[in-house]
């Protein structure tokens, strides 16, 4: 153990040497631009590998995935149906079905007359579609560009859906599985330099109104933006190698890298400057914030890390894939923040806090009469009523739970306008329920279809049920549901008809289609939540343990956090039915917001409590309250510029990324101006030295807590 301790400490030794070194800060620095410029290259090719199907998310082991790769085999590679939609409110005249005629030969002679069907005409005579079979062999992109040239033909011939045509006009939109594929993809396109560009200015102005220099902001926001581009290249490597990347992981792994960067930041320079004013040699200041701050920021960053190594777990393909990406993305930020940006720091010196630099001899008083510590003396006085009181706030902000609805999928998840749903309001409006997204059924063996086609007519939600299709030893055959593919009378419908179909014709009747994609990943999602929460929270739990080693500790904080994610989900479904005008939550949004909320959440406590365990190993008086009164200004910004981070996912069109945004954002905040700053403190101090139980700290806390009615801080 003693040799464990001596190597350690050599270690560290040696890495301080390194990156606050006279010479070797610049090898540290010019490490860091070369290898930006060897991975930030990479995220352009980041883009063709993306995909963004509904499809693609789901585990491999359900039952649509299953008749999507059956049908994709038998076909000799994956096709999507484009729906085209023709209608004219008030009914087609016989010129409408020449118009229509000469655009379906028009898209025939573009793409190929056999990958176009036939066309029907709705029973109110309003509307007309035919299909265009989409390959989709060579990734998402062949998708996009064959919907483009369908959408760029059959405009010629009557108004886009989209572009409100006028009243009674021929109006034409395309949908439809491929449709939606295409849509999906096109929202991604060019946003990642728009996100990093809004992300990277508004992390830049509040740099700017922390620090009140026209140099310091520059230091970190180059750290970050290293960081950034070094994460970009971690995920091309993650897509390379077989993870399913799409636009969500890519926009969300932007703003965490930029708002964890730049809150190991704020943290490390707010402890460098500390250190300035009790070391000559701007250097060894360095060497001491790093000594000091650095444990704190590595155990953040390595709970963050395990946190979202925790989602390979997942069934959703996206939620597995984000979990390295954004891991990766971390540690990204980590080694930036603690080499790259102490280097730099070290190269530029004092002046890059001018107009205010820090000298020696010009001592910080570590009571000074400042908001925090005013806050941590009323803390201590009433300490109970503080806690109890905010918990209740944060219980009634949790009802708002009992209005939680999903709904949203691939026709309700977009913001604006698109050709897809546009096509999919048009075909439910003037068809029967459903009839362009028909459920399709797999039966192995085939000899076991008549059993499944009368189990399927006598399914209620079932309207028609076409006729069966033998391929390679199966036998396949479509169903066409009352009610529209993304309802949950689709879902319940779908469900019923597996129900069935397993009693009639056993295991082998796999259902398929728009409705059944739907309905796998609402319940994979739900799995999903059932097992990930839990391992995360055990995980956080333990690296606090680690940290503090204590138990009363970790168990608290944990479950502050934990309250505070159910009370942000709780306001946020009030936000996002009521104000925001959403059908509900996308079904992956609570998993990725219970990641960041308690992994990111915890980060501010570990950042509270790892000071305050120094503030009374060191025989310090009121640790707690001290150390609220060091931290509170740094962390408090550092919670804002990563809300303000998130809240730039709303820039991004798709209804997921915006719940992301505004979910996380709001919880952070509502993390780090009552949980972190009051409720935690206040426990805190209740407890008394019990708080750091069974720790050696449990003893020398007794001389932190002051008495019920002590009097104020002195100052």
């Amino acid at each position: 153990m003693h040799t464990a301790s001596k190597s350690y400490r050599a270690a560290v030794d040696a890495y301080l040497r390194w990156v606050t070194g006279r010479r070797s800060k610049w090898l540290v620095v010019a490490i860091g631009v070369a290898l930006a410029g060897a991975l930030g290259p990479l995220a352009g090719k980041l883009g063709p590998l993306e995909d963004n199907s509904p499809a693609s998310f789901l585990p491999a082991g359900a039952a649509s995935t299953k008749v999507a790769a059956f049908q994709a085999s038998q076909g000799g590679g994956t096709a999507l149906p484009a729906i085209v939609v023709f209608s004219r409110p008030g009914g087609l005249k016989a010129e409408d079905r020449l118009v229509i005629a000469r655009a379906r030969t028009a898209v025939a002679a573009r793409l190929g007359a056999s990958v176009v069907g036939g066309l029907q005409v709705s029973p109110n005579q309003v509307a007309a579609v035919f299909n265009v079979a989409v390959p989709t062999g060579a990734g998402s992109s062949t998708v996009a560009a064959r919907v483009a040239a369908i959408r760029r033909v059959v405009s010629r011939f009557a108004a886009p859906a989209t572009s409100r045509p006028r009243a009674g006009a021929l109006q034409v939109a395309v949908g439809g599985p491929a449709g939606t594929a295409a849509d999906a993809r096109n929202a991604f396109a060019g946003i990642d330099g728009t996100l990093l560009i809004v992300t990277a200015s508004i992390v830049a102005l509040l740099l700017l109104l922390i620090y009140k220099s026209p140099i310091l902001w520059l230091v970190p926001l180059a750290s970050v933006g290293l960081a950034a581009s070094w994460a970009q290249g971690a995920a091309y490597g993650l897509a390379r190698a077989g993870f399913t990347i799409n636009g969500m992981v890519v926009g969300i792994l932007s703003v965490l890298v930029f708002g964890a960067g730049t809150d190991y930041a704020l943290l490390l320079v707010a402890r460098y400057r500390e250190e300035l004013q009790a070391h000559e040699d701007h250097h060894q200041a360095m060497a001491v914030a790093l000594r000091r701050a650095g444990p704190a920021i590595v155990t953040s960053a390595l709970t963050v890390i395990l946190a979202l190594v925790c989602l390979l777990l997942a069934q959703l393909s996206d939620v597995a894939a984000l979990g390295p990406a954004c891991a990766a993305g971390i540690a990204c930020a980590l080694v930036a923040q603690l080499a790259f940006l102490p280097a730099l720091l070290c190269a530029v010196g004092r002046k890059a806090f001018w107009p205010f630099v820090p000298r020696k001899h010009n001592e910080l008083r570590r009571d000074r009469p400042g908001a925090w510590v005013r806050l941590g003396g009323a803390l201590a006085r009433r300490p109970r009523r503080v806690w109890v009181g905010l918990t209740l706030l944060l219980v009634a902000c949790s009802l708002g739970l009992l209005g939680y609805r999903g709904g949203v999928d691939q026709q309700n998840g977009f913001r604006s306008s698109v050709g897809s749903v546009a096509a999919q309001a048009l075909v439910n409006e003037d068809f029967p329920a459903a009839s362009a997204a028909p459920a399709v059924v797999l039966v192995r063996p085939a000899s076991e279809a008549p059993k499944a086609l009368a189990a399927a007519r006598a399914t209620p939600g079932i309207v028609a049920v076409g006729a069966a299709r033998r391929r390679g030893g199966a036998a396949l055959f479509d169903a066409r549901l009352s009610s529209s593919p993304g309802s949950p009378a689709a879902q319940q419908t779908i469900e019923r008809l597996r129900a069935r179909l397993w009693i009639a014709a056993g295991s082998g009747a796999l259902v398929g289609g728009e409705s059944a994609t739907n309905l796998d990943l609402s319940l994979a999602a739900a799995r999903d939540r059932a097992v990930l929460i839990p391992v995360i929270v055990v995980v956080v739990a333990l690296m606090l343990g680690l940290l503090l080693r204590a138990v009363v500790a970790p168990v608290v904080l944990v479950a502050s956090v934990v309250l505070s994610y159910l009370a942000s989900l709780g306001v946020s479904t009030l936000v996002f039915v009521h104000v925001f005008g959403f059908v509900g939550f996308d079904p992956s949004v609570p998993i990725f917001g219970f990641v960041f909320l308690v992994a990111l959440g915890v980060d501010y406590n570990i950042f509270l409590m790892a000071r305050a365990r120094e503030e009374v190993a060191s025989g310090r008086e009121r640790g707690i309250s001290r150390a609220l009164g060091v931290t509170g200004s740094v962390v408090t910004s550092a919670g804002v510029v990563l809300a303000a981070t998130f809240a730039v996912l709303g820039v991004l069109p798709l209804v997921a990324l915006t719940e992301v945004g505004f979910l996380v954002a709001f919880g952070v905040l509502l993390d780090t101006f009552l949980v972190r700053s009051a409720l935690v403190p206040a426990l805190a101090i209740d407890l008394g030295p019990s708080w750091w139980w069974p720790s050696s700290l449990t003893r020398r806390a007794s001389s932190s807590v002051p008495a019920r009615g002590a009097p104020r801080l002195r100052r």
